[in-house]
């Protein structure tokens, strides 16, 4: 397929034999826990028992909604979670996740991250944006990655023991660090240190780009909360819109006041027609995200062949779906961006320009041209225009759209002038 990509778009010289080594090094790769994921949906799906008539639906407040009740069943039985709420009100996995905290960590009460520097929204969101967590009371702790990309589970511990009842918040994927995204492993290391000192802490985990991708999720290992988008891993982009926060019955409630209004619940929420849609994306998700880690390898392997550093490496043990691509300049993120772009099924003819976007300190460059807006299990990347200069890639619904975006991105970046 590279040989054949490559002749028909023109693509020559050192890029073609560099595509054709990455294929040759990943194309027999094995994703072993992607079997076990298949079969855990599976198996959701068969003890859920659906019918026809769960999709339909509900418009107004959503009471009674048998659509929602079924895939939130659904999503709860996939994480092993007690209960998941999952809405197409809660617009983002920020909008999730600082719901989940700012419920769990009232006033007088500390927040404490021990997976470092959360990604920038939501660290804008937690102490510094109007109307943040900080501002309304909430007290913020922050304890760094040890050298080696690992929760410091010895600080984290201390600090956990200092507190009264302190909300733990872990943030596996690496957002706009140069730092490794964490394993599932991990987050139950972490889990166990701050329980074993600190019983009645909470647990939060930020589960974005994450689902799926092995074989357990931290609601599995001792995590009281996750939470994330709809239109990235489970969504397996055909989910229009979203998020959740799934975990402990009891905290759910919390999250559902502040999410709706206390004394409501959760009771309310429409679907508007969108079960069947949300209910066949996570039905396709393991497969989708199979595609993903695919694609994810061969731009790796392509990359670090051209002379790039990339994070993680080719064949390595993935966590997530995000690949980073140390580019080393403002003109290569450009241009990387700009042939990402020109391989997109809808937009391809835009060029991405930086721009400011809220909660974010740099101007932020973006390609994507997904059929769900900001659906990032679509092929996409983003990259802040700080050094140094590495671009997140996510996603790729396709091993095919993969392989072709790799190539015009690394196309792009080795055009001189």
């Amino acid at each position: 397929m590279i040989a054949q990509m490559c002749e028909r778009f023109g693509i020559g010289g050192r890029i073609r034999d560099a595509a054709l080594a990455a294929y040759e090094r990943t194309a027999a790769l094995v994703y072993p826990a992607q079997a076990t994921v298949a079969l855990n949906v599976l198996q959701a799906f068969i003890a859920e028992g659906l019918v026809e008539s769960d999709f339909a639906g509900t418009t107004g407040y959503g009471y009674d909604d048998v659509s929602r009740a079924k895939y939130e069943s659904l999503l709860a039985r996939v994480l092993g979670a007690q209960r998941a709420i999952a809405r197409l009100s809660i617009v983002s996995g920020t909008q999730a996740i600082v719901a989940a905290l700012a419920a769990c960590t009232p006033p007088g009460k500390t927040l404490l991250s021990i997976s470092g520097l959360p990604y920038d929204t939501l660290r804008n969101a937690i102490c510094e944006a109007p109307h943040s967590l900080v501002s309304q009371g909430v007290a913020y702790r922050e304890i760094g990655l040890r050298a080696d990309g690992t929760v410091d589970t010895d600080a984290s511990s201390r600090s956990a023991a200092e507190l009264v009842d302190p909300t733990v918040f872990i943030q596996r994927s690496r957002g706009y660090a140069p730092r490794p995204s964490l394993c599932v492993a991990e987050c139950e290391r972490a889990v166990t240190a701050v329980k074993r000192v600190a019983p009645s802490a909470l647990v939060l985990v930020d589960n974005c780009y994450g689902e799926l991708v092995e074989e357990r999720e931290p609601t599995h290992v001792g995590a009281d909360l996750v939470m994330g988008s709809l239109i990235k891993n489970f969504g397996g982009s055909i989910a229009p819109a979203g998020a959740y926060v799934a975990g402990r019955s009891d905290l759910l409630e919390r999250v559902a006041a502040r999410l709706f209004a206390p004394g409501l619940g959760d009771a309310i929420g429409p679907t508007l027609g969108t079960g069947r849609a949300l209910c066949q994306g996570l039905f396709l998700a393991p497969a989708i995200v199979e595609q993903s880690l695919r694609g994810l390898d061969f731009i790796a392997a392509l990359f670090e062949t051209l002379g790039y550093p990339v994070d993680p490496k080719p064949g390595a043990r993935r966590t997530d779906i995000v690949q980073a691509v140390r580019l080393g300049s403002e003109d290569k993120l450009r241009r990387f961006a700009g042939g990402l772009q020109a391989a997109m099924p809808v937009n391809a003819r835009f060029r991405p320009e930086p721009a400011s976007v809220p909660g974010y300190a740099e101007p932020v460059l973006m390609s994507s041209g997904a059929f769900v807006s900001g659906a990032t299990i679509e092929l996409s990347c983003d990259a802040p225009l700080r050094p140094p200069f590495e671009v997140y890639v996510q996603g790729g619904v396709s091993i095919a759209h993969a392989y072709l975006g790799a190539l015009f991105a690394a196309r792009a970046c080795e055009t001189s002038g």
